[in-house]
This record gives C-alpha cells, structure tokens and sequence, in this order.
C-alpha cells in the first residue's frame, strides 16, 4: 500500500504521547482507538501508533 506525500511526513504518536496531550491514561486512548474515535495504526511489533495531524484535530475539536 502506498502512502500519500501528506500521510508519510504525518509524524506517528505512541499511546504515551497521545494521553498527555489530553490528560488521560494511556489506556483510555486506546479505549478510544477500540470505539473508533482515534485511527490506530500498527506496527510490524503490534504497538499502537496515531497519526499527529489526526489526535490535533481531536484536540481543537473539529
């Protein structure tokens, strides 16, 4: 699968840096990537990884 330009340079999150930015437990983020608020990506280790532009968005509320 190839990636947009746009997608390739959208730095990935870990679950970690995802909870500060929101002030919850990591695994409430992932809570919320299982009830499809937040997309998950994986990698070849299986950890879950979000996309920076997507989690800013959540943030700001659009």
């Amino acid at each position: 699968m190839m990636l947009a330009a746009s997608e390739e340079r959208d730095p990935l999150l870990t679950p970690g840096e995802v909870a500060a930015l929101f002030r919850v437990d990591p695994k409430t983020v992932t809570r919320w990537a299982k009830a499809g608020k937040l997309t998950a990506i994986r990698t070849l280790g299986g950890h879950r990884r979000y996309r920076s532009s997507e989690v800013h968005r959540l943030l700001s509320g659009s």
